[in-house]
């Protein structure tokens, strides 16, 4: 089979025959239909935060395909099921934050395409517990970015009080903000779009942003609090400028909601206003199994629109450029059938 191989934090990944896996008991083979190219794959190929993948291994965990194998232990999967391949690769199950819904701040957890092997590849085993069943009537290209993208600011959706008559400001339109911006409309929020590019700009008008700010040219905080100030600011743009004007658009009460992950990602708070302004600011990593499948049945029913292009899996390391480059609207996804 075919995988994209990282053997270096310094050096190109490589394409590469491997044999195809055999699963454990507890795992399933599953043959890659799609997977999608998330910043944190280029993270991981670089070795760009503090605890670090072991080369060689397989990036990716916005993988779709079709079950092939089931092992001894897997009885709720069959052979020709579809399911996604997540970033939450296995969690113990008995911790307090897995018994609590908090599966994804397990400490014993292993994470696809970093600590085990991934989805860009064209068969992968996972762990059957942990992936996740995609309905029928869902293209497995858009399926992969949903099950990370769309599952990562799905749940910082959640965890911004988003609600009708709220306002939530999204700070970069790319691969994750152009479905947090859906979300947050669904939820019934008033939005306000933040992104540098034009296509992306023109992206979030068209996506049904209330507004629309050019951080090239305007002050987001001044602009946001000319609207009365954000009542949440979700900060997905990779720039520790982006996380100081979003935490600058907040009303008093708000809230920021931190999930891009720069390699050098700092913010500095003032106590002073962040004390008596009542700011909230909280670290929103990916969702659940459950947000998951939520974020599935939502896409089933028409609520939201994958921005998506798609690209050969030899093509890798020319992919990767061109999302450093910042040439990609939405999100890449390699198309592996």
């Amino acid at each position: 089979m075919k995988a994209a191989v990282v053997r270096s934090f310094t050096e190109p990944l490589t394409v590469e025959e491997r044999p195809v896996p055999t699963p454990a008991p507890h795992q399933v083979l599953v043959r890659m239909e799609t997977s999608g190219l998330c910043h944190t794959d280029i993270h991981a190929a670089r070795g760009d935060w503090p605890v670090k993948p072991a080369p060689p291994f397989v990036p990716g965990h916005e993988g779709i395909g079709v079950v092939e194998a089931v092992g001894d232990q897997v009885n709720h999967l069959s052979a020709g099921d579809r399911v996604a391949i997540p970033w939450l690769g296995e969690a113990c199950g008995h911790c307090d934050h897995c018994v609590s819904g908090w599966e994804t701040l397990c400490l014993e957890q292993s994470n696809s395409g970093y600590s085990v092997d991934g989805s860009h590849t064209e068969y992968a085993v996972a762990h059957g517990t942990y992936v996740v069943p995609v309905p029928e009537g869902i293209d497995p290209l858009d399926a992969a970015p949903l099950t990370c993208a769309g599952v990562t600011t799905y749940k910082a959706v959640k965890l911004s009080g988003a609600r009708p008559g709220a306002r939530v400001l999204v700070s970069g339109i790319g691969g994750l903000g152009h479905l947090a911006l859906q979300y947050a409309r669904i939820f019934g929020a008033e939005t306000i779009a933040v992104d540098v590019t034009d296509e992306k700009l023109t992206l979030a008008r068209e996506l049904g942003a209330d507004h629309v700010i050019d951080a090239r040219t305007q002050d987001v905080a001044e602009e946001a609090q000319k609207l009365g100030g954000a009542d949440a600011a979700i900060s997905l743009a990779v720039s520790n400028e982006s996380f100081s004007a979003a935490y600058g658009s907040l009303r008093r009460g708000g809230t920021l909601v931190l999930v891009a992950l720069p390699a050098e990602g700092t913010l500095a708070l003032p106590v002073f206003d962040t004390v008596l302004n009542g700011i909230t600011v909280v670290g929103s990593i990916v969702g659940t199994r459950e947000d998951l499948a939520e974020v599935f049945r939502l896409h089933r029913l028409g609520r939201t629109r994958v921005v998506r292009e798609t690209r050969r899996l030899d093509d890798i390391n020319s992919s990767i450029d061109e999302v450093l480059e910042g040439k990609v609207s939405g999100r890449l996804v390699f198309d592996l059938r």
